[in-house]
């Protein structure tokens, strides 16, 4: 239930009064003791504060050189002179906007004992600051100086005024999330809180601290606590229903809230993602859709609209949801959400209709600056050109994609040579194949690709090899052993060393209906009808596939059971009217439909 509710991070509430704590937090992750340095993330400098309570003091000629000089050689890769520079000129001026460069200097170069000396300096110098106060509580909360840390929190929460301790409380949580002591630190919670359990934001604080201390009874009891302070708290609700462990229950108490509160949009969202997460995707969608009326272009809804049409397969609404999402998103040249996906569902859907044209057009959408998904709609621009016969046109647009990513180069080979089989040209398949092999020998998927190829050349020699060299590189790869099988069985030829292959195959991937049929096969061909029949019926209960049928059906004729082989037959037929692999069989049987 984690994922569903991640609206309780309390991100709203602490995007603004934070900034300080968040970036001090990261700073410090790896930089908890004064003892040694450690290594600290690069931080933002922090933004100067009031210099209301700034030092007199003149920049000399003397200042003036050293400052310079010390950035100068900081920026030249330097830090340890620097650093001294200004700590002793911090000391000497009195100075905390020099004791907070220090702070970034060691902070930039991940050296954690200095950059604690430097805040422990720059919050002495400036004692109601509270960006030295942030970045001070990171380090010692992450060095277990808690002790130091809990002196300050509770100043704070005692100074404030009361409309600002709420905020200072999730700051506080947030900070101590980071501790490595957790039990200490929820303990330090606890006392700094206790003068303060009138306020709803206590409980909230606790139930969170409680949460990720592991103790769920405790922060199931915190929650209610703060939801009978407040029971018309989204906040609350949010927090109860993330730290219960029962989904159900949560989906039920967020629905009996909601007939308290309409009005709670975020409750609602939780409520539908926790439907969602139950796979009840049609009361999910009209829980979306109470939140667009109330929202009608808030694009975070229309794309879940989206989402949900399909997941029930109601196309046309999701093409509508999609598509308002881009009109919404083309007023709003300044957003940031990724229309990418959008324009491939929109394609995707266009295919299925058909309407090759459309989906083309959609795919000529995406946006350059997003290269993955670029790459991805040339990909698929390439096949339906190819789909739509102009072929000529698929491979020069194949050629014309850019990228120095070897797996890219190597996507775009398979793409190339699967037009081409799909048009019927395999010579034309194989030999782009070939060149791609040459170019990539190490890539499993063209090799793969490659020996399936150089099957339907009959080039026998070249599939084995191709084959057992995907073997020697993903020697967990159960295709290769069951297609090298199969190959072999299919040509009735070594026929011990495919059932071998074959039961290397199965050992991979047990579940497997083509590899149960290609197991069936080769027991077929060894003579053991009993048993291919028992492993193709099983493979055909598992995947209604037009081969494993015809399979299971010349297993049955050999048997004796001609009905139930003509049933199988002719279902293959009424599916596949153009099956060659269906003519060949009964060509070879001498029958006829």
């Amino acid at each position: 239930m984690k994922n569903v509710f991640a609206i309780v991070t309390l991100t709203a509430l602490l995007s603004a009064g934070t900034a300080a704590a968040q970036d001090a937090t990261t700073a410090a992750a790896a930089a908890p003791s004064t003892a040694a340095p450690a290594q600290v993330d690069n931080v933002e400098p922090a933004m100067p504060e009031s210099d209301t309570a700034l030092p007199n003091v003149e920049l000399s000629a003397d200042l003036l050189y050293k400052l310079t000089r010390a950035e100068l050689e900081f920026k030249l890769g330097l830090w340890q002179g620097p650093y001294v520079t200004l700590m002793s000129i911090a000391q000497q001026t009195r100075d905390p906007r020099i004791a907070q460069r220090a702070a970034e200097m060691a902070l930039a170069v991940k050296q954690g004992g200095e950059a604690l000396a430097a805040i422990r300096l720059w919050r002495t110098l400036a004692p109601d600051s509270q960006q030295a106060s942030q970045y001070f509580l990171a380090f010692a909360v992450l060095g277990d100086s808690l002790d130091e840390a809990e002196q300050v929190f509770s100043k704070n929460l005692r100074e404030a005024a009361p409309g600002a301790r709420p905020l200072l409380m999730f700051q506080m949580q947030q900070v101590l999330s980071r501790a490595k002591d957790k039990g200490a630190a929820f303990a330090l919670l606890e006392r700094a809180l206790t003068p303060y359990l009138d306020m709803q934001e206590a409980h909230l604080v606790l139930a969170q601290g409680a949460f990720a201390n592991g103790d769920g009874a405790r922060a199931v009891r915190e929650a209610r606590q703060a939801l009978a302070l407040k029971p018309d708290s989204e906040l609350a609700i949010l927090t109860l229903a993330q730290v219960g462990s029962d989904a159900a229950a949560a989906t039920t108490l967020l629905g009996a809230f909601l007939e308290a509160n309409p009005e709670a949009r975020e409750a609602r969202a939780a409520y539908a993602r926790l439907l969602i997460e139950q796979k009840q995707f049609a009361p999910a969608r009209q829980q979306f859709l109470i939140l667009l009326k109330a929202q009608p272009e808030n694009l975070a809804t229309l794309y879940a609209l989206g989402v949900m049409s399909m997941q029930i397969e109601d196309v046309p609404a999701a093409e509508a949801y999609f598509k308002q999402f881009l009109a919404v998103q083309e007023k709003r040249p300044g957003d940031e959400r990724d229309a990418s996906k959008v324009l491939m569902i929109l394609s995707q859907i266009a295919q299925e209709r058909p309407d090759i044209d459309a989906a083309l057009g959609w795919l000529e959408k995406v946006d350059p600056s997003d290269a993955p998904a670029f790459f991805s709609a040339g990909i698929g621009r390439a096949q339906l050109l190819a789909r739509r016969g102009d072929l000529d046109a698929s491979r020069k647009l194949l050629s014309s994609i850019k990228t120095e990513d070897a797996g890219e180069q190597t996507r775009i080979v398979l793409t190339e040579a699967q037009v081409l089989r799909d048009a019927g040209d395999g010579e034309g398949a194989y030999t782009v194949l070939e060149s791609g092999v040459k170019r990539f020998p190490g890539s499993v998927d063209l090799l793969y690709d490659f020996a399936l190829a150089a099957e339907k050349m009959k080039r026998l020699d070249v599939m084995e090899a191709s084959l057992r060299r995907v073997i020697a590189l993903a020697p967990d790869n159960h295709h290769a052993y069951n297609a090298l099988g199969y190959a072999f069985a299919e040509h009735n030829i070594r026929l011990p060393e495919a059932h071998a292959l074959i039961t290397q195959a199965l050992a991979l991937a047990p579940a497997d209906p083509f590899i149960m049929d290609s197991m069936g096969w080769v027991e077929f061909r060894m003579g053991n009808l009993e048993q291919a029949e028992q492993l193709l019926r099983r493979a055909h209960a598992l995947r209604s596939d037009a081969e494993i049928a015809l399979h299971l059906g010349e297993v049955l004729w050999q048997k004796g059971d001609q009905a139930d082989a003509w049933t199988l037959w002719r279902e293959v037929h009424a599916k596949e009217p153009g099956s060659i692999a269906l003519k060949d069989m009964l060509m070879r049987l001498n029958l006829s439909l």
